[in-house]
């Protein structure tokens, strides 16, 4: 059976499950992930709860055309761990799908209940004919 439930509420429901694991860690897991819808809702949610506890200005992931995947945090010299182009791809629709952009580009602000609080994100995603990439602002 296949759950129709709104993604959005879905990344808000893993925010609350891993706030208080290691973020990273469990970033590094998502490869392992048998449903790759879970694994995109799950790394979302595991970013935005990076990004406010250490106060990232900006996480962002990237792949290019032969499906290489790149992610990145601004206040970091070093990238965050990857997933696998196929989870990558999942990501990318999945953001499409909650923020309701076309296929090429769109940007939009997410609010996103963390525990007793909240948080902004501005979502941005860009397709060119080389690369995809989606970066998340934190507010």
């Amino acid at each position: 059976m296949k759950d129709n439930q709104n993604k959005h509420l879905k990344v808000q429901e893993f925010v609350d499950c891993y706030a208080t694991t290691d973020f990273l860690t469990e970033m590094a897991k998502i490869d392992n992930e048998s449903d790759g819808q879970d694994a995109a809702l799950k790394w979302l949610s595991l970013a935005a709860l990076h990004g406010i506890n250490e106060y990232a200005e900006k996480i962002s992931i990237s792949r290019n055309k032969n499906g290489r995947v790149k992610v990145t945090a601004e206040y970091r010299e070093k990238d965050l761990p990857v997933m696998n182009s196929a989870v990558a791809d999942t990501i990318f629709d999945t953001v499409r799908e909650i923020s309701h952009f076309d296929k090429s580009h769109g940007k939009t602000r997410m609010a996103l209940g963390v525990r007793d609080s909240s948080v902004d994100l501005n979502l941005e995603l860009k397709e060119k004919s080389d690369k995809t990439k989606l970066t998340i602002r934190f507010v």
